[in-house]
């Protein structure tokens, strides 16, 4: 650290640093953003820095590298907050803790329709419509939802169906949907059952059966007994998913759990979520940024990061220093919830059950760690490589006799898959059927940009191929200079049977069939399948838009115009193929006999 205090004076730096909200940079050499933070009063907080004693190894190790402090001051904390939130997100700073999921946590909407549409919500907030979570998992939404369509009977189909509807769907008859796209519902009762719904999803399940238990002596009394048996039974599956809780609970409370642990040198911080009473499930996650953290900082900095995006309950449960929760929480709102340790024995049974399952999941991604760290040297060993190959790209070629060609090609980096790096190519002016002049097309495509000197280079490519496709590839490769590059096949065994594939080398060496328990095959096997099925969903994509498109468009009468009303009235070529010919001809410019002779060419 002296040598930190060597390269930049603090004292000095001080005196002019305002006591206002703001943002500070940390820099080390080469212009290195060490650390993102923000601060009510940046002078106190930036001078904690440079005190006798720093709180932790990690702060420590910081300070020493730092050789310029860049602050920004601005109006307010929560101007503050967000610019640190946008400074993290593009600098990535080394020593700031950074709680990345692949995925936005779930919501169930409501839309802002006349007849609202409940439905699986993920992404951004469309303006009018109700958001109801968020929820910790897809399970959690889909197992609602059909709770939801069992009691208060709310559609869930898309507008451009909603709206085309001539006859109740299958969902009406298994009493899923009240119907109201044919008028079975009035608005007024199914806005009462969206009230009821909205309630239900904002806690107040007692509320609803009460609700619904007047309503049903209220039809009892008039002698509508079909009524009232309805309103009994919704009740029923209400007062049977209350009593099925893991954990009872007779509280319709909003509350989340947040257990950190630490453990085998990794941190997880693990949020399980109750609302409405109900337990919906947990969902584990690891900091993707950095080092040397302990439980208690990995918790803070997910609070700070998760609250910043995501609703607040009414109470946060932890085990860890709530003040210090309490702290973070003010800074980004100003009513933080109540933050508490448990008392009872059903808020100690949460908290026991999120940190039991952070273990698990901390013991899940060392075995997996160690699992893939055996797999890639099992296949550094196996194919005679000096290095394990760290990013593995692996191609394949899917049409239905030569028809709407498509190759993908997918990335594996360190044992993982890297979803947002695939890539499909729609492969066009080669003879159908031709794979090898497919395969040329797309490796010049994705090649020549690297031999360019743009991009990143693979260590392995793996080609889902014999010996012909290898040979091709293996001399395109040698055409853009980049025949260093290592390459095998994967080639199916007899039978085409799991584990009897063999391994081609481009360079003339005997096939390697390693078998079906060999932990390098079992990786080959995982890329080469995710490679194939990558390839085939955008080949039956291509080839349905291409068939349904062509016959559109061959269809006599229908021309640019109406195709494009047809599309727009429907949400697309599959809501005009599914459509029935009553559906058609209520589109604008669309006659019943036109609408049949539509029918007749898409069926």
């Amino acid at each position: 650290m002296g040598e930190g205090r060597a390269r930049f004076d603090a004292r000095a730096f001080l005196r002019n640093v305002p006591e206002a909200p703001g943002v500070y940079r940390m820099i080390g050499e080469d212009e290195l953003v060490l650390y993102v933070g923000k601060a009510k009063n940046l002078r106190r907080r930036v001078s904690s820095y440079f005190q006798k004693t720093l709180p932790s190894p990690r702060i420590a190790m910081m300070v020493a590298q730092i050789v310029r402090v860049d602050i920004t001051p601005t109006r307010s904390e929560a101007e503050a907050l967000l610019l640190e939130n946008n400074l993290i997100k593009s600098l990535a700073p080394r020593y700031n803790i950074l709680f990345r999921d692949d995925k936005t946590y779930p919501y169930i909407a409501l839309s802002a329709d006349g007849f609202p549409r409940l439905a699986y919500h993920r992404g951004a907030f469309a303006r009018g419509a109700r958001y109801f979570g968020p929820f910790p998992s897809v399970h959690a939404v889909r197992e609602s939802i059909l709770l939801l369509q069992k009691i208060f009977r709310l559609r869930t189909c898309e507008n451009s169906v909603f709206q085309n509807r001539s006859r109740p769907c299958l969902l009406h008859q298994i009493e899923r949907c009240s119907a109201p796209c044919v008028g079975l519902a009035t608005a007024e009762d199914y806005a009462r059952d969206v009230r009821l719904a909205s309630r239900f999803l904002d806690g107040q399940a007692n509320e609803v059966i009460d609700d619904l238990s007047a309503r049903m002596q209220e039809a009892a009394a008039r002698l509508a007994f079909e009524e009232a048996a309805l309103h009994r039974d919704r009740v029923r599956v209400l007062q049977a998913v209350l009593h099925r809780q893991f954990i009872d609970n007779r509280k319709d409370e909003d509350v989340d759990i947040l257990a950190a642990v630490e453990a085998g040198g990794q941190v997880c911080v693990n949020i399980a979520m109750v609302r409405g009473g109900r337990h919906l499930g947990d969902r584990p996650q690891f900091p993707s940024g950095g080092s040397a953290i302990d439980a208690g900082d990995g918790l803070l900095a997910f609070i700070e990061q998760h609250y910043a995006e995501h609703p607040m309950p009414a109470k946060i449960l932890v085990e860890q220093d709530e003040e210090a929760v309490r702290e973070v929480l003010g800074e980004l709102t100003a009513a933080p919830p109540a933050v508490a340790r448990p008392h009872f024995a059903a808020e100690k049974a949460w908290l026991d059950m999120a940190a039991k399952n952070a273990r698990l999941a901390i013991d899940a991604r060392l075995r997996d760690s160690g699992r893939i760290g055996e797999r890639l040297e099992a296949l550094r060993v196996a194919l005679d490589l000096d290095s394990a190959p760290a990013r593995i790209e692996c191609f394949d070629i899917s049409h239905t006799l030569g028809e709407a060609t498509v190759a993908s090609c997918v990335v594996c980096v360190d044992g993982a898959m890297k979803h947002g790096e695939y890539r499909r190519y729609n492969i066009a002016g080669i003879t159908p059927g031709d794979d090898f002049a497919a395969m040329r097309q797309v490796l010049e495509r994705r090649y020549g940009k690297i031999a360019a000197g743009e991009g990143v280079c693979p260590d392995l490519i793996l080609i889902d191929g014999g010996r012909g496709q290898v040979s091709a590839a293996a001399a395109i490769l040698a055409e853009t200079g980049l025949d260093a590059i290592n390459m095998v096949g994967v080639a199916k065994g007899e039978g085409r049977k799991a584990g009897l594939e063999t391994l081609v080398f481009p360079d003339g060496r005997e096939s390697l069939a390693l078998g079906g328990n060999s932990p390098a095959l079992h990786l080959v096997i995982e890329i080469r399948d995710e490679a194939h099925r990558f390839a085939i969903t955008g080949h039956r994509a291509r080839r349905g838009k291409a068939r349904i498109g062509s016959k559109l468009e061959d269809i006599a009468g229908v021309g640019p115009l109406r195709r494009r009303k047809l599309l727009a009235a429907f949400g697309g070529l599959d809501g005009v193929k599914n459509a029935t010919a009553e559906d058609l001809c209520r589109v604008d410019g669309i006659s019943r006999k036109l609408a049949e002779q539509i029918y007749s060419a898409l069926h």
